[in-house]
């Protein structure tokens, strides 16, 4: 076994090596997670690591940012290089407040903030005697402040906590939702610009439109080296560089986001089968040869017999298992569910106001909004667990609710995957399929042997799967979906699209997932504040259309008054504070890029429009219009945002 080793690295060259990992092993029991894995991670990469649940990689993450003990390999880190690790399941201090979590991330930063707020407040005691040694304080540690990136950093930290979502940055973070913890710690990380970050499914909890808002910060404004694990397509296929799969303990590395992956992913697999039939075509011809028996063998016949007997003891690759999900529907009526004017009340505060909707069956609603708005009340409205202050909910005939709740709050942990899903039941009755629960199972990639595991021994992604498993396992026409895509990989995200579309059941899905909601949208149901739900028929992406909202990236009215009411009051000097005029350092590179990005963004615009004046798409491809017509409106609302971000940075900088 190769001794565990990490220490700094040393390389000056402009495009450095800022991790280096050779040989990395890593087991649990049988279970192999890593097996001689060699990678490294450049300045300014942006990878993303992808894998089926289960298969480690928030394990490989943790090796990579040194929080979990390695079997054998060595780790080496560029000198002076830092690492940012944002967990599933982060670990703060529960008496700070988000604003003081964010700033403790800031280091050094926070460090001379400290001495010099010390410092003036021993000024403001007027004690002579100690006004020459405070004085010197001040002044060093204004200088240092000035040299950490100035006093906007305090300002950088309570707009990073408002855009990710977190309403309340002056409260005890023990008060926080698990959601909002998370939050906190993304905006910590971010806001400290370690050299790697390494992101930990950084879209959980996160709303569509800011998990979009941080693809472009990401993208445009992030200086470090990022490794994200992620089954946010779109949050892939946007950031990263370079993707990494990894498969039974070994990286496959792709040039690209997601759909570069997809392709060579496939170029790949069907390389492996062309081997493997080449393979056994040899063998065969092999063995009959080897059948006839010669007399005298030569050196060369025994050479021939020595490769028919190595290329035998070749492993078969084994093929990759896809997931097999299907739901009996009983029959329903016209309506599945009916909305009649509702009124829903958290408190005081009304949640929604004077809904009207009528679910079909067949028909896939999307629920959107910003988290805490009420979309989770919503569904529980539906499910009779919330009362109605206005109107009324009516059910169609014979209808009965399969539901997922986004903590999987119905699984036990201390019983098995097994136990969990069959309850009382020996066989599970899928229309006129009757299995054993262990059939069951494997059609969700439970192997036999695994499934006597506890549950409460999962991850994420497997603990996703039993709930998917034990809801599928009885009919359902009202299919109800609270934040489904949490922690499942895309191999079973896939598989879930595909049962929903073919359904005949509808269904009713909160979740941030844009991908998924595109795949399975036929309209939209959108929170837009004070109690305004609509409704918009389409996908997302239609949505995004026809939807009034301000320009991506932006900071609403609303969040810019809370924003600047959390933010401190005379928190520096007057000279400090006219140097927040000045343009900061990311703000520069992002102006010296926006030409480019409008130009870029003007020619999709007229790409678009040619392929939208071209008689032919109407009479072959009419199917791909309002797809099309979607993205064009999204391609000119981006132009809008980059003209806007130019003249403002202009300004700023004159």
């Amino acid at each position: 076994m190769t001794a565990l080793d990490f220490r700094p690295h040393a390389c000056d060259h402009p495009r450095v090596t800022i991790l280096s990992a050779q040989g990395l092993a890593k087991a649990f029991g049988p279970k192999v997670i890593a097996n001689a894995v060699t990678l490294s991670i450049e300045e300014g990469e942006r990878i993303g690591l992808l894998g089926a649940n289960g298969s480690g990689k928030s394990t490989l993450a943790k090796m990579l940012a040194g929080f979990e003990p390695l079997d054998g390999g060595t780790l080496m880190l560029r000198r002076e290089a830092t690492i940012g690790y944002l967990a599933q399941e982060p670990v703060l201090d529960p008496a700070r407040t988000p604003r003081e979590e964010v700033l403790a991330g800031l280091g050094a930063w926070a460090d001379a903030r400290a001495r010099y707020d010390a410092a003036s407040a021993g000024l403001g005691r007027g004690d002579p005697a100690a006004e020459e040694a405070l004085l010197a304080r001040q002044a060093a540690a204004l200088a240092d402040v000035e040299r950490l990136g100035g006093w906007d950093r305090d300002h950088e930290a309570i707009a990073m906590l408002t855009h990710l979502g977190v309403r309340r940055p002056d409260a005890p973070i023990r008060e926080l939702s698990g959601g909002d913890r998370r939050r906190v710690a993304l905006a910590r990380l971010l806001v400290s610009r370690p050299t790697l970050a390494i992101l930990d499914e950084p879209s959980n909890h996160l709303d569509a439109d800011t998990v979009a808002w941080l693809e472009d910060y990401l993208v445009d404004d992030y200086p470090g080296a990022l490794l994200l694990v992620t089954h946010d397509r779109y949050l892939l296929d946007r950031v990263v560089t370079r993707t990494l799969e990894l498969e039974r303990g070994h990286l496959h590395a792709y040039d690209g986001g997601y759909q570069d992956y997809l392709e060579a992913r496939a170029e790949r697999a069907e390389l492996s089968e062309r081997t493997e039939a080449n393979r056994q075509n040899f063998l065969r011809k092999e063995l009959e040869w080897l059948r006839r028996q010669p007399k005298a063998r030569t050196g060369k016949q025994k050479a021939r017999i020595g490769r028919a007997e190595a290329s035998r003891d070749i492993v078969r690759p084994r093929g990759e298992k896809t997931a097999m999900l299907e739901l009996e529907t009983t029959r329903a009526g016209k309506s599945v569910i009916e909305l009649r004017g509702i009124t829903l009340m958290q408190g005081e505060a009304v949640l929604v106001r004077d809904l009207e909707l009528l679910l079909r069956p067949g028909e896939r609603v999307g629920i959107v909004g910003p988290n805490g708005a009420g979309k989770t009340t919503l569904l529980r409205a539906l499910l009779g667990e919330h009362p109605v202050a206005n109107g009324a909910i009516v059910r169609g005939q014979n209808i009965t609710t399969s539901y997922l709740d986004q903590h999987r709050a119905g699984l036990d942990d201390v019983r098995s995957i097994f136990d969990n899903v069959a309850g009382d039941r020996t066989r599970i009755v899928i229309g006129e399929q009757s299995l054993e629960v262990r059939s069951y199972l494997e059609r969700f990639l439970f192997r036999p042997e695994d499934q006597r595991q506890p549950v409460g021994s999962l991850s994420g992604g497997e603990r996703a799967r039993v709930a998917l498993a034990k809801m599928l396992s009885r009919p359902g026409n009202l299919v109800i979906l609270d934040e489904p895509t949490n922690d499942l990989d895309v191999a079973m995200l896939g598989a879930l699209e595909e049962l929903l579309v073919e359904t005949n059941a509808g269904a009713v899905v909160v979740t941030h997932d844009r991908w998924f909601l595109d795949r399975i949208a036929t309209a939209i149901l959108a929170f837009e504040g004070e109690g305004r739900v609509v409704r918009y028929e389409g996908n997302y992406q239609i949505y995004c259309a026809l939807r009034p909202e301000p320009v991506r990236g932006e900071v609403s009215s609303s969040d810019r008054a809370q924003s600047e009411a959390a933010s401190p009051k005379n928190a520096s000097p007057a000279e400090p504070a006219r140097a927040k005029a000045k343009l900061t350092f990311n703000e520069k590179r992002e102006l010296e890029g926006l030409l480019d990005r409008i130009d870029g963004a003007e020619q999709e615009v007229v790409r678009l429009e040619a392929e939208l004046a071209c008689p032919r798409l109407y009479a072959e491809r009419g199917s791909d219009v309002p797809r099309l017509t979607a993205g064009l409106e999204a391609a000119r609302a981006e132009v809008v945002r980059l003209l806007a971000r130019w003249e403002e940075l202009e300004s700023k900088r004159g």
